[in-house]
């Protein structure tokens, strides 16, 4: 039998997990999707003020009722401390709840600022669940433009606008060991965008293609594969002379724009440039690509695109 989705989309506040989390919902015909916050709601119902006192602040300012606040190295560092410990109070009912949707073989989708790879257990439900685990993240100025504009509609968010700073160093605590362990992180643009994303991701079929071309060819590969395909190149392995195993670079270009950005750095930098001619120099110019694709007939067709063009090596031993 098909496995249940559980699929679990984490970020800081204010990035707009909920309206994503609502639409992916839709998409893939998910009736449960559950915020993190309403558990939080119930634990704070169990475990008193007095004993846990960080479990009864939000996330952005739990730092606040730590104790020992003068031992850390910087107000980073306290504020993620505080934001962990507040979330290690929820992970634990988070996986029950995980545990019981599996047991009753149904999809869910939970979201919220709890979420943190490295703490939730997501290895232990990966032989009865097919499991996603995404992290949103955006830059500062679209993540205090979204701020603003909840406030506005909700007529509430005031507390989060005073703790801008604090919420964008969960935001970069958070894609940070997300990156660390594993988890993909997808940037918010446009909801549609970040959703077909996501779906991608879900559904996605993956394979290793030893491509050949130099560094003024890159352009062309990377138009094949994403732009054209809507393709990722997940990660590259470079076969080095004298090394055993090959040198693995992740690359994770999820959209044309990531894609734009790196190849508009080469040539906007003649060194960086340089360097990658001489890596490819040293690996003859062959690489180990992984490609990614949303389904087994789009995954074929970028490798007989590339074939046709001749970018793809049959002699990589």
């Amino acid at each position: 039998m098909k496995k249940p989705y559980v699929i679990l989309i984490g970020s800081a506040s204010g990035i707009g997990k909920s309206t994503v989390a609502a639409e992916l919902a839709k998409k893939l015909g998910i009736k449960h999707l559950l915020e993190t916050d309403f558990i939080r709601e119930v634990i704070r119902g169990i475990i008193g003020k007095d004993y846990a006192p960080v479990l009864h602040k939000s996330s952005f300012d739990a730092y606040t009722v730590l104790k020992n606040q003068e031992n850390f190295d910087s107000k980073e560092d306290l504020i993620n401390a505080g934001f962990v410990e507040h979330s290690t109070f929820v992970i634990p009912a988070i996986e029950k709840v995980i545990n019981r949707s599996t047991a009753d073989f149904d999809d869910i989708i939970i979201e919220g600022v709890h979420l943190v790879p490295g703490l939730i257990n997501t290895e232990k439900f990966k032989n009865v669940a097919s499991i996603y685990f995404f992290v949103l993240s955006a830059d500062e100025e679209s993540h205090k433009d979204r701020f603003v504009i909840r406030a506005m509609q909700i007529r509430r968010g005031g507390k989060q606008l005073e703790y801008f700073k604090e919420n964008r160093t969960i935001h970069n605590f958070l894609v940070k060991t997300a990156e660390e362990n594993g988890v993909r992180v997808i940037a918010t643009d446009e909801v549609d965008n970040t959703v077909q994303q996501m779906l991608r991701s879900i559904t996605e079929q993956c394979e290793t293609v030893y491509l050949q071309n130099t560094v003024e060819e890159l352009a062309d590969v990377v138009d094949i594969i994403v732009n054209k395909n809507g393709g990722i190149i997940e990660d590259v392995s470079y076969m080095l002379p004298g090394f055993r195993e090959p040198l693995k670079r992740r690359v994770n270009a999820t959209d044309m724009n990531q894609a734009k950005k790196f190849l508009k750095s080469l040539e906007d930098n003649p060194k960086i440039k340089k360097d990658f001619e001489y890596l490819y120099k040293l690996s003859k110019n062959v690489r180990g690509t992984k490609i990614c694709a949303q389904n087994k007939e789009t995954l074929k067709k970028i490798i007989e695109e590339l074939e046709i063009k001749g970018y793809v090596s049959h002699d990589h031993d």
